[in-house]
């Protein structure tokens, strides 16, 4: 990452024959990135990549209808990547030629899911720990397509066996187009401080090919200062997203110009909230997609200020009415802790958020209380 004068950071980059408009990408969140997701961020603007849910390889190609529904897109859904994740060479590689038919832009391999009933396959997190064992696969399948390839990996299994730096030189010699590091290891999970020396190990590492840095980039600043401690070439934002899918517009002009936007303000986050309630319910029909979004909205609320009552009722919703219902009590509810604009007042804003390699030491890390979970059901449906 090259930084211009005033230290702005420049934002263009190149995945193989790609070039983004920035260096920031949606990262896969099983359960969660899905059609609806990536376009409300899109249209939002800032997001120069996305990537699909992690998908398992074997349902894809027996054409499960959760695994083609996970993998869906559309032509405002671009530049994509489709996450594989599975330990079957074969598989995968029959899994990324069928991607390039859909469409894809790229395959991404997952190496980082730390989720045990992923692992227990041999995919995710246990990858990093057969380094020629996950070299071959690799080869099989860059081999068999034209599209990048590229792997998202964690730091290692644990600190005593931190392999990121050396599967990603393995990678990079067998071919692969980029690398995605989140700054923890599989025994962390979601918990503790990202280790951003870490991250700086893997770009280290490597000779010529991109590492794009992940893990708790929840503000515009901590993608900056990843960006700036670490070297990489690019931010990946997962959970950050869900709190502000603004800070992929917010993060790209900062780094392109120096300016902080402010975050936006609650009509335009109840704007946006119903513009991916109504993908929801396109994508999936009204009382499945209200459903589904039942698990959404709260991490809108989170940055919503007192809503403990919308939390509760928007988790019974079934249809459009009830979600219009559940909005408008809360909308009634809300106004007493406003001012006369209808802006919170200052003791009920929400604090700032801040990214765990950001807080003072000892502060307590509240991604440990608030990991997004996983999809219910054997992987065989993801």
């Amino acid at each position: 990452m090259r930084a211009g004068r005033r230290g702005i950071y420049l934002t263009a980059m190149r995945i193989g024959p790609h070039e983004l408009s920035s260096n920031l990408f949606l990262s896969p969140l099983a359960g969660y990135t899905n059609l609806p997701m990536r376009l409300t961020v899109r249209e939002l603007g800032g997001l120069g990549w996305a990537t699909t849910d992690l998908v398992n390889a074997r349902s894809l190609l027996e054409r499960n209808r959760t695994a083609l529904q996970l993998v869906a897109s559309a032509p405002e859904d671009r530049p994509l990547a489709i996450q594989l994740f599975g330990s079957v060479p074969e598989e995968m590689r029959d899994a990324a030629v069928m991607c390039q038919e859909l469409g894809a832009q790229s395959v991404d391999i997952n190496m980082g899911c730390p989720v045990k009933k992923v692992v227990r396959i041999g995919g995710g997190s246990a990858m990093m720990n057969e380094l020629d064992k996950t070299a071959d696969l690799v080869r099989g399948m860059i081999a068999a397509v034209k599209i990048p390839v590229t792997a998202k990996m964690r730091l290692g299994w644990d600190d005593d066996n931190l392999t990121a730096p050396d599967l990603a030189r393995v990678l990079e010699d067998v071919g692969v187009a980029a690398i995605f590091v989140h700054g923890r290891t599989r025994a962390q999970g979601f918990g503790g401080t990202v280790n951003l020396a870490g991250i700086r190990s893997v770009v280290e590492a490597v000779k010529t090919i991109p590492v794009i840095g992940n893990g708790d980039v929840t503000t515009p600043e901590a993608a900056r200062h990843m960006l700036a401690e670490t070297g990489c070439a690019g931010v990946s934002i997962g959970r950050g997203a869900f709190y502000d899918p603004w800070i992929f517009r917010r993060t790209e002009h900062l780094l392109r110009t120096g300016e902080l936007l402010p975050e936006p303000n609650f009509p335009e986050r109840l704007r946006v909230l119903r513009r991916h309630f109504e993908r929801y319910v396109e994508f999936y029909g009204e009382e499945h997609g209200a459903k589904l979004f039942r698990k959404v909205a709260p991490w809108y609320a989170k940055r919503f200020g007192p809503a403990k009552p919308f939390k509760h009722r928007i988790i019974t919703i079934s249809s459009r009415a009830d979600f219009e219902a559940a909005v408008a009590e809360f909308l009634a509810w809300r106004a007493q802790f406003c001012d006369e604009a209808g802006e919170l007042r200052e003791k009920f804003a929400p604090a700032p958020l801040v990214a765990s390699f950001m807080r003072p030491a000892g502060e307590a890390d509240v991604f440990a209380r608030e990991s997004i979970p996983v999809p219910k059901g054997p992987v065989e449906v993801w």
